[in-house]
């Protein structure tokens, strides 16, 4: 057999079907897909182009984050902590979305992308608050990453006098458009009709995005009860909690992912576990927000009944899933005060498998095995928080970080070699977005409310 690259000498953690963990394994990759998988011995006879040393690596299936707003790393650190949740949104991140110009959106997501990368993620899907969409994919596309990424969509007319049969058409229209400019046919990046969620969405909209996804075989994420406001929201307007109102509408399914999904009862959870519906959990953002995941989150009990839960990063702080990974093992030990809960093999799940589900991909990416796209991390394990290396699984969740990371293939391009993205010019990104921040918080009007003085 002849390869285009063959890497020797690693501990694989496959997540294949038998989650085999492969000690002086070897990982053969012809085109963009994965043609061998095994011992070291077993692939000696492959002929490769590039024959890479793996020895002090363990590789890991690239990282699927299954939820992510890529276009706002320009304010990371700006928004104050300790702010109301309703006020750090209508106040503080919306205007400062709405007031990057499309290069400084684009400029944004090639940040998140790199961070992405550098950290062993290689899919991801975009939160569904692309504004400049056009010019955000056109940034994407150069970087090598794998994505599924949404515009900016919400149609409820707050105002009494706006057209609300208009707005719906209008928001539905430019999810068709994006679709068809970017199809899911096969290639890296495409678009989904996703929704912001919330309340901002009427039934109506619900209903049209859900048969959208259907026809073209996309997916629908939206975010959904972080906080109680959402359920009082329903409540109040539908005489529903807002599982159960979407479970009336008829939109709920594998199509469907929803996002932090903390605030829900025992009866919501039953409806996403019955109908199929995926959950991504975005633990780092939960406690930065004090939505009270710990509290009130039922994912042990969503877990049971067999949903399907991803893991994101959501916002600005933070690209690295594998420091999500370390909250999702830890947090609902310490708030049930039961250890058995989300082991390390199972968050590592969420982070490959579970995400390829989420993402309609389960037969594409998400393990390391024949017939699978090449996307693949490689971490070094030459540093002291790896050694020694007695359970490479535990010690990846537990142990580890994104920082050890030291290559990353897509589609069997190697795009992170020794530390640094090979698509990207990092240097130039990060001096551009550093000018591009300054002008935007400047634009912004608002005040810098850092606790110590920066001089």
């Amino acid at each position: 057999m002849d390869a285009d690259t063959l890497i020797t000498g690693a501990t694989v953690i496959t997540m294949d079907s038998q989650r085999r963990v492969i000690r002086d394994g070897a990982v053969a990759i012809a085109g963009d897909a994965i043609v061998a998988v095994g011992k070291s011995a077993e692939l000696a006879g492959i002929v490769a182009r590039d024959v890479v040393d793996g020895r002090g690596w363990v590789l890991t299936p690239g990282f699927i984050n299954c939820h992510v707003h890529i276009t706002e790393t320009l304010i990371r650190g700006f928004i104050p902590e300790a702010l109301p949740f309703d006020e750090e949104l209508g106040r503080w991140v919306i205007p400062l979305y709405k007031g990057h110009t499309p290069a400084e959106q684009a400029v944004s997501a090639r940040l998140a992308i790199a961070a992405m990368l550098r950290t062993g993620t290689t899919t991801f899907l975009e939160a569904g608050t692309m504004l400049a969409f056009d010019d955000i994919m056109g940034a994407i596309e150069g970087t090598g990453i794998r994505a599924r990424t949404g515009r900016w969509t919400e149609d409820r007319a707050w105002d009494p006098s706006a057209d609300a049969q208009g707005l719906t058409r209008d928001a539905l229209a430019a999810l068709e458009g994006d679709l068809a400019r970017y199809p899911q046919d096969g290639r890296r990046i495409a678009a989904w009709p996703n929704l912001i969620g919330h309340n901002t969405a009427t039934d109506a909209l619900w209903q049209q995005v859900t048969e959208l996804a259907k026809r073209t075989g996309t997916g629908v994420s939206a975010h959904m009860s972080p906080v109680g406001d959402d359920a009082q929201w329903y409540l109040t307007h539908t005489g529903q909690r807002p599982v159960a109102h979407l479970d009336q509408l008829g939109v709920l399914g594998p199509h469907l992912n929803l996002v932090h999904m903390v605030h829900i009862d025992a009866q919501e959870a039953a409806l996403v576990a019955h109908s199929g519906t995926n959950v991504t959990h975005c633990p780092g953002a939960a406690i930065r927000c004090g939505f009270g995941a710990t509290r009130y989150g039922l994912f042990p009990e969503m877990a049971a009944a067999g949903v399907n839960i991803a893991l994101g990063t959501d916002g600005a702080d933070n690209h690295d899933i594998m420091r999500v990974m370390t909250l999702m093992a830890a947090l609902f030990k310490d708030a049930r005060q039961d250890r058995a809960l989300f082991p390390a093999h199972q968050v590592l799940e969420m982070a490959t498998v579970n995400g390829a589900k989420v993402l309609g991909l389960a037969d594409t990416i998400g393990s390391i095995a024949v017939g699978m796209k090449a996307d693949i991390a490689t971490h070094d394990t030459r540093r002291p928080e790896w050694q020694p290396i007695n359970n490479p699984v535990d010690q990846l969740v537990w142990s580890a970080d994104g920082r050890g990371v030291h290559s990353v293939w897509v589609d069997g391009v190697r795009v992170v070699d020794t530390y640094r993205c090979t698509m990207i010019d990092e240097d130039a990104l990060y001096a551009e977005a550093q000018a591009m921040a300054d002008d935007v918080l400047a634009r912004s009007g608002l005040p810098a409310l850092a606790q110590w003085p920066i001089v």
